[in-house]
């Protein structure tokens, strides 16, 4: 009776050790409203899970570090992988040195180039950005009528979802109901609120006449904002719109800035990768892609999503 009692016991630890899973985690970047948002909505589903480990390492928008990151993690041998990467045409080389040493992985939020080809054991959880940009011009094309002169603001060309928000963007103006859109300019700012606010004061200080700011995301179109109020511009005559309805974003749009933003579920995406990898660990298998839903948000709607992100 002992020994079968010992062996019962035995058997209860090691089950539970073999549940124990431990995580690695790439972020492109820590410092950026709404990554910040995605990996603590990970690292916080995280700590509801028994046994589970997060170990997660900031990129720091460097792809080479990135890729080193994702080595040390397979040389540690962890259970998963999880990368949001700094550049989505790098990816090919990431998913080969997961799936060689059979460890699976996970891309987060940011679209990698070989989406359509990812092993067996790797999988993409974020919005389909085919919905992001075209909800936000959609609205900025409903607001102004159907006419008038804007100018886009994107992200990192390097990076899929900046490409996909700004084709978003040309395909709604192809519409018969937004012909009447130009794109009078078209410059990046790589994401950044800072170098949103430099691009406006340029184009401002060329002349450059708009009815409509159009930007693939709300750091930018904030960084937009405060240059336009330095130059004294009347904000309820410039309809300004973003992407992701960061905290940031959204008190922009209640004190009456910011037009248009679109919801992207930052700490959803963070819990779902997180859900997708644990279950690769475990052999389950899953949808390639996961997606997650945006959804418009205006000044109507705005007070639904304050707590959201």
């Amino acid at each position: 009776m002992k020994k079968f009692i010992l062996g019962t016991a035995m058997a209860l630890v090691l089950s539970t050790a073999a549940r124990a899973e431990t995580v690695g985690v790439s972020m492109a970047k820590f410092d950026d409203n709404f990554l910040t948002v995605l990996r603590n909505g990970m690292t916080d589903y995280a700590k509801t899970l028994s046994g589970v480990t997060l170990q997660v390492e900031d990129a720091q928008n460097d792809v080479s570090k990135q890729q080193s990151q994702i080595q040390n993690f397979i040389a540690s041998k962890v259970d998963a992988i999880i990368v949001n990467p700094v550049d989505t045409d790098a990816t090919t080389a990431m998913s080969k040195l997961a799936a060689d040493a059979g460890i699976p992985l996970v891309y987060v939020n940011r679209q990698p180039v070989n989406v359509d080809t990812l092993p067996d054991n790797q999988a993409f959880v974020a919005s389909n950005e085919q919905e992001s940009g075209t909800l936000e011009t959609k609205e900025i094309c409903r607001i102004l009528g159907g006419k008038g002169k804007a100018v886009v603001i994107m992200g990192e060309l390097s990076n899929q979802a900046a490409r996909m928000r700004t084709q978003d963007v040309h395909d709604v103006i192809k519409t018969d109901e937004c012909k009447g859109l130009e794109i009078v300019e078209e410059q990046t700012a790589n994401w950044d609120r800072t170098q949103g606010a430099d691009l406006m004061t340029n184009w401002l200080s060329s002349g450059i006449e708009f009815d409509a700011v159009i930007s693939n995301n709300d750091e930018m179109a904030i960084g937009a904002i405060q240059a336009l109020k330095a130059a004294g511009k009347d904000m309820t005559k410039v309809v300004v719109g973003g992407v992701d309805a960061t905290q940031d974003a959204l008190a922009a749009m209640q004190a009456g800035d910011l037009d248009v933003t679109v919801f992207q579920d930052a700490a959803g995406q963070g819990k779902g990768s997180l859900d997708a990898a644990l279950k690769l660990a475990k052999g389950e298998k899953i949808e390639k892609k996961v997606y997650i839903p945006f959804q418009l948000v205006t000044p109507a709607n705005v007070k639904d999503f304050v707590t959201k992100n």
